[in-house]
């Protein structure tokens, strides 16, 4: 037994608080679904799985099976250098090219409603795309519509891929048989060509126009001149007043060498003769009627209404010099215009464009279109995303409130 501890007299001892006894808590019990959880598993039932299940069921279902065809092509443009250089120079102020590459017109013109027209009337795209309505009411046309809605599902079907780094462009034509996807490929690239030679014909039409014009112009103006030529040379019955008036001065130059002869035998016939000799007259004679000829001849250089069709000389040749140098002109003005129009019809000919492809429209061997699984997890996720941003709106505004 332990020996008692003595406590000093007169000193007390402290008193030990009793420990607090903790009280027993209850165990924990699983959690049971809310109301709100219901409704949450039941929307998600509603608005993600439902619609996905009903789209999936449609893809495989009651979607039809579409084919792909591609054709790839790209402009080409003649860039051979002229083997002459006429004018020096000349031909660089022929052809402006525009603001728009072809490329780029073709890549609208494709997505057009004229390209749709034409299509549609050389090969009734209405029947093509819309044979399988209302079956596939989502991926057939509807053969109701009008061309604008054609248009629209004409962008859809035919997807333009162009590449503005090397200027090609690919086409996929989905349709719902093989011969109509390779049918309309071929179609968009004849039409597509048509389009291109009507824009190299206006091109080459503008670089030379300018010069055709000119051309035209010079060209009425020497007719012009030579038919004034033609009708001075009618009126004066001359045609060439220059040998004509050669002529004349040929005359005048021997009536006065014979004037000059009979003077010379008058003077010595009065050496030996009488005045009143008859051959002293005859003489005399001559030599008046010789000058009488000079002075008409004379008269017909100088005197108005003495020349030929009643002109002198010297105005015939006045009105032929002036005809002479027009028509002279007008001459060089032709030439000059024609090396011009054939130096711009060289370089228009020489920046013909054209199409040529890299990629033929083929048949296609197997559908390749919808793509199902892509669709169907694209609309699921589109779904789910949709649902996931409703739930956060409802929590946020129920823990506001």
């Amino acid at each position: 037994m332990g020996r008692a501890v003595a406590q000093p007299a007169g000193r007390q001892v402290p008193a030990v608080p009793p420990t607090p006894v903790q009280p027993v808590r209850p165990a924990v019990g699983l959690a049971q679904p809310r109301r709100r959880h219901w409704l949450m598993l039941a929307s998600f039932l509603l608005l993600v799985v439902l619609p996905t299940l009903l789209w999936a069921w449609y893809l495989w279902a009651r979607a039809s099976d579409q084919y792909v065809s591609t054709v790839g092509f790209s402009v080409r443009k003649e860039q051979a250098a002229p083997s002459i250089d006429l004018l020096g120079g000349l031909s660089s102020f022929t052809g402006a090219s525009g603001t728009a590459s072809d490329t780029d017109i073709l890549y609208e013109y494709i997505r057009s409603q004229d390209m749709v027209e034409k299509i549609d009337s050389d090969l009734d795209l209405r029947s093509r795309f819309s044979r399988d309505w209302p079956r596939d009411f989502v991926f057939a046309f509807n053969p109701e519509g009008h061309v604008e809605d054609l248009t629209e599902y004409w962008q859809r079907q035919v997807k333009v891929l162009y590449d503005s780094s090397t200027a090609l462009i690919t086409l996929n034509v989905s349709a719902f048989s093989a011969e109509d996807a390779q049918a309309i490929a071929a179609a968009v690239f004849k039409q597509s060509s048509d389009k291109i030679n009507q824009l190299s014909a206006i091109a080459q039409e503008d670089a030379t126009r300018l010069a055709k014009l000119e051309l035209d112009k010079t060209r009425d103006e020497l007719t012009t001149t030579r038919q004034a030529m033609t009708a001075f040379r009618m009126k004066s019955q001359i045609v060439d007043p220059q040998a004509d008036l050669a002529g004349q001065m040929g005359v005048l130059s021997g009536l006065q060498a014979q004037l000059a002869e009979a003077l010379v035998a008058h003077d010595m016939l009065l050496e030996n003769a009488q005045p009143t000799d008859h051959r002293v007259t005859q003489s005399q004679q001559k030599i008046d009627a010789l000058r009488r000829l000079i002075d008409q001849e004379r008269s017909k250089f100088g005197a108005e209404g003495q020349g030929p069709a009643g002109e002198s000389y010297a105005q015939l040749m006045a009105e032929y010099e002036k005809l002479a140098v027009d028509r002279e002109f007008a001459e060089g003005a032709y030439r000059t215009a024609r090396i011009a129009y054939e130096t711009a019809m060289a370089e228009a000919q020489r920046q013909s464009r054209y199409l040529a492809a890299h990629i033929e429209p083929k048949v296609a061997q197997s559908s390749t279109e919808p793509r199902r699984l892509w669709l169907l997890f694209m609309v699921s996720g589109m779904l789910l995303a949709g649902w996931s941003i409703l739930v956060l709106i409802y929590y946020s505004i129920r823990d506001r409130g």
